[in-house]
């Protein structure tokens, strides 16, 4: 009886330590799987990395520097010939405790990213500008910095300090129709609004 007892005993012990074994691997596992999915989510969408407004001789410049990663829906119709379009908004603001603030610069730029499947080729286009590019990283580099003067209605008080904000996102409003009644999350990546003060 006692050899039954002890071999039970011993027994029981090395199945709990079995299972406490298997339940910490089962637990780091789906804390890495966690940790990938969650890092495969940041991946993706629009982040401002900076900003500034800086005296320069010809006046005022914009720089700005985003982190652009396309999901996969996006890439797909990139790649299915679908252009994307992303607006750039800034505004310049100087607090009015009398009135409501003062809206000192503002500004709404356009970037067209297109792809040719004959050529194979990537394109980012301002306006009547455009540039090409061989792969799809060195068009999203180039449309991740931003340089441009910008103009500043009066002139910016040293002992004043004006707010600032900036952000880029897709314009869904300008998918083709069929796109735009099944925009959704894999579809509207689009940068929170990066504020910091302006102190010339």
């Amino acid at each position: 009886m006692p050899f039954t007892t002890g071999f039970i005993t011993h027994s029981c012990k090395k199945l709990s330590a079995a299972w406490r074994l298997a339940l910490r691997l089962i637990v780091c596992c789906a804390l890495a799987t966690g940790a990938c999915v969650t890092a495969v989510a940041h991946a993706e969408g629009i982040e401002v990395r900076k900003a500034a407004l800086n005296a320069s001789e010809e006046g005022y410049l914009l720089e700005a520097e985003f982190n652009i990663q396309l999901t996969s829906a996006l890439d797909d119709a990139l790649h299915k010939g679908v252009p994307l379009y992303f607006a750039l908004e800034f505004e310049l603001m100087r607090a009015r405790w009398y009135w409501t603030n003062e809206k000192l610069a503002s500004l709404q730029q356009q970037q067209r990213l297109t792809y040719n499947t004959l050529t194979r080729q990537y394109r980012v286009g301002v306006g009547a500008l455009y540039q090409n590019f061989s792969s799809l990283k060195e068009a999203l580099d180039y449309m991740s910095r931003i340089r441009r003067r910008q103009d500043i209605d009066g002139t910016l008080r040293k002992d004043t300090a004006y707010a600032a904000q900036l952000r880029l996102r897709l314009d869904t409003t300008l998918l083709p129709k069929p796109f735009q009644l099944h925009t959704g999350r894999d579809w509207n990546i689009n940068s929170d609004w990066y504020r910091w003060t302006v102190t010339p």
